[in-house]
C-alpha cells in the first residue's frame, strides 16, 4: 500500500481546504457543505512562513481592472485576495523562498456587502511542510518552468539570462545567478548539491549519462572532478554540427577527465538519458536523474523534473545500464537491447525508498516499459494527469492519452508541439491549443525564437500520474517520452512510483501548468468588451454556479480536488 501522505485536510463551519504539498509549491483546494449564497465572492488564503511574515496569496484579477489580450505585463497588478478573493475552488501557489518548517494558510469565504466592499466569513487554517512527505533516501524537485510569466517580468524585468549571440559553455554567470536560482527552483538546487557533495569527498566518482549539455557551472563541476569522472554524452546529429556547445564540453571534459573517461554515443537514435551516478570507492550509492538536461534550458527556460535516490540497490541499476553504454559504445545500437538491463521493470527497494520499479531502454520491444504505463491508465478510476512533451509519436500510452476525453474520469494535462501548447482540460475532446506567438510578445531575448518553435521545448516534462489522491495511486516519469519509438531506439530510463505523497507532488505540477497557460491563453481572447476581471455582486450567473452544477466539469473538478480517501 502506498504510504506518503497525499494531503493536508481541515474543515469548519462548512468550509473544507485541502493542501496537496509538492515539491517547493501547494495546491489548495476548497469546498463549501451547500451551494452558497449570492453575496459569495471568493476564497482569500493568507500565508505564514515559518520565518517571514505572513502575506496574502494575490489574485491576478480584480474587480476594477479589466484584462484584455492587450494589456502589457507591466500594466497589469497582483491584488490580496482579502480585496480580489479567488473565484475558483482551488489555487496553486509557489512561495518565492522554501523555509524548513511548517507553513500555515489560512482560507477564508468572502462575502459582498453594502457598498461592494467585502467581509469575511468561515475560516480554516492548514499547517504542514511544503515539500511532500519525505523519505529519508528520496527527494524531488521542480523547475519553475516560469519565464512567460507576470511573475518573471514584474521580479526581474523580463531581463535576459544569457548573452546574447552564439551559445557558449564558458561565459561568466555570476550576473545570473538569482534569476537562476529563482527559475531553477528546488531541481537546480538537488543537481548542484549532488555534484558539491561528490566534488568534496575524494572517495566519491561519478558517471554520467548526458544528452543536453551546456551549463556553463554544470560543465565547470564536472570538470573539478578530474579523472573522477566517466561521461557518456550523446552524439546524435545536433550536438556535432558546427557550433554545438556540446563539441565544447566534450573537448573541456576530455582534457580534464582523460579521453578514456569520456566517449559518446547515441543508440539508434538518442543517447537521451540525464543521470548522475555516485560511486564511494567503485561502489554505487547515489542516482540523480529525471527529465532536466543538464542545460540552460534544461533547468531554467523547460518545466522540468528531478529525482535522487539515495540507494546503492537503485545506484547499482543505473550503473549497470551505464556500463552496458560505456564500455562498448560501438554496440550500443543493438546490444543494449538485448541486455538483461534492458528486459524489464527491476524492483525499487529499500525502507527509506518509496515503492516502485525502473526500466532502462532502448528494449527489444517498446511494450516491455510501455503496456504497464497503458494498462495503469485503462484501470484509471478517477483520475489522469500528465505533463509530456509532445503526442506526435506511437505506442499505446499515447495513444490512451490523445483518447481521454472518452474515458469517464477526470483529465488534465498539457503537452507541446515545435508550434503550439496543448492544454488537455476536463471534458474537453480535444486540446486547446495556445499559440507561442502570444506568448512570445512576453518572453525576453534572446530566447523568443526559440518560443516560437525554436530548438527545445517549454513543457520538457514526461509524466503520467492516475488516481493522484485515490487510495492506490501510481506515477510513471523519467527522462521517456513515452512514445514506442523512443523506448526502442533511444537511451532512456523510466521510474514507476506507487506512493500518494508523490503522486500527488506531480499532479499539482500539472494543474500548476495547465492554469498557467490556461490563463495566458484565455489573455489572448480577452477584449475590451469582455475582459478578464472578477465578478462582482450583480453579475449574473454567479462565479460559482458551475461548481454546483452535477452536468459541469467544474462540478467534478471541486469534488476530486477536496476529496478525503
Amino acid at each position: 500500500m502506498p504510504s506518503g501522505r497525499a494531503f493536508v485536510q481541515s474543515s469548519q463551519g462548512g468550509l473544507t481546504a485541502t493542501a496537496y504539498p509538492s515539491g517547493g509549491s501547494v495546491l489548495l483546494s476548497f469546498n463549501l457543505d451547500g451551494q452558497p449564497g449570492d453575496d459569495f465572492a471568493g476564497f482569500a488564503v493568507k500565508c505564514t512562513p515559518p520565518r517571514s511574515r505572513p502575506y496574502y496569496l494575490v489574485n491576478r484579477l480584480s474587480f476594477e481592472t479589466p484584462i484584455t489580450s492587450a494589456t502589457k505585463p507591466a500594466q497589469r497588478r497582483w491584488t490580496p485576495s482579502n480585496l480580489a478573493p479567488f473565484q475558483k475552488f482551488r489555487w496553486v501557489e509557489f512561495p518565492a523562498v522554501i523555509e524548513p518548517g511548517d507553513y500555515t494558510y489560512e482560507i477564508t469565504t468572502m462575502h459582498f456587502k453594502v457598498g461592494a466592499s467585502l467581509k469575511p466569513g468561515a475560516s480554516v487554517q492548514l499547517s504542514f511542510e511544503m515539500t511532500p512527505e519525505k523519505f529519508k533516501d528520496f527527494d524531488l524537485g521542480f523547475t519553475r518552468g516560469y519565464l512567460s510569466s507576470q511573475a518573471y517580468a514584474v521580479k526581474f524585468n523580463d531581463a535576459p539570462f544569457r548573452p546574447a549571440g552564439k551559445k557558449t559553455i564558458d561565459f561568466d554567470t555570476s550576473p545570473y545567478q538569482k534569476q537562476y536560482e529563482w527559475l531553477g527552483f528546488y531541481a537546480r538546487k538537488m543537481v548542484f548539491d549532488f555534484m558539491r557533495e561528490a566534488i568534496a569527498d575524494p572517495s566519491i566518482t561519478v558517471d554520467v549519462f548526458a544528452y543536453d549539455l551546456d551549463e556553463p557551472d554544470v560543465i565547470r563541476s564536472l570538470a573539478k572532478l578530474g579523472s573522477r569522472l566517466r561521461l557518456f554524452l550523446d552524439n546524435s546529429a545536433g550536438h556535432v554540427e558546427q557550433g554545438a556547445p556540446e563539441i565544447q564540453a566534450l573537448a573541456v571534459l576530455t582534457q580534464s577527465a582523460g579521453a578514456d573517461r569520456v566517449k559518446t554515443g547515441h543508440f539508434k537514435r538518442f543517447a537521451h538519458n540525464k543521470v548522475f551516478i555516485q560511486k564511494r570507492n567503485g561502489d554505487p550509492i547515489k542516482v540523480l536523474t529525471g527529465s532536466a538536461n543538464f542545460s540552460v534550458r534544461g533547468l531554467y527556460v523547460q518545466a522540468n523534473n528531478v529525482l535522487v535516490l539515495s540507494d546503492p540497490h537503485v545506484a547499482s541499476l543505473y550503473e549497470q545500464a551505464f556500463n552496458q553504454a560505456f564500455n562498448d559504445p560501438t554496440k550500443t545500437q543493438s546490444g543494449f537491447a538485448r541486455s538483461e538491463i534492458a528486459s524489464g521493470y527491476f524492483e525499487i527497494q529499500g525502507a527509506e525508498l518509496p515503492q516502485g520499479s525502473v526500466a532502462f531502454s532502448p528494449h527489444a520491444n517498446p511494450l516491455i516499459s510501455l503496456q504497464p504505463v497503458a494498462d495503469a491508465i485503462d484501470a484509471a478510476d478517477s483520475s489522469v494527469m500528465f505533463a509530456v512533451m509532445e503526442l506526435g509519436g506511437t505506442g499505446p500510452v499515447l495513444d490512451r492519452i490523445r483518447h481521454l476525453d472518452k474515458q469517464k474520469i477526470f483529465t488534465y494535462g498539457v503537452t507541446q508541439s515545435a508550434k503550439n501548447l496543448g492544454l488537455f482540460k476536463p471534458g474537453s475532446n480535444r486540446a486547446r491549443v495556445l499559440p507561442f506567438a502570444f506568448l512570445e510578445e512576453k518572453v525576453p531575448p534572446p530566447f523568443k525564437k526559440e518560443w516560437s518553435g525554436g530548438p527545445g521545448q517549454v513543457v520538457h516534462h514526461k509524466f503520467v500520474v492516475v488516481d493522484f489522491n485515490d487510495s492506490d495511486p501510481v506515477l510513471f516519469t523519467g527522462s521517456s517520452n513515452l512514445a514506442a519509438g523512443g523506448e526502442n531506439e533511444n537511451g532512456d530510463n523510466l521510474i514507476a512510483i506507487l506512493d500518494r505523497g508523490i503522486a500527488a507532488a506531480y499532479a499539482v505540477e500539472a494543474v500548476r501548468l495547465l492554469d498557467h497557460y490556461d490563463f495566458r491563453h484565455k489573455m489572448q481572447s480577452a477584449t475590451k468588451v469582455q475582459p478578464l476581471r472578477l465578478k462582482g455582486p450583480d453579475d449574473k450567473p454567479r462565479w460559482w454556479a458551475p461548481y454546483f452544477d452535477p452536468n459541469h466539469i467544474k462540478f467534478k473538478d471541486r469534488l476530486l480536488f477536496s476529496k478525503s480517501v
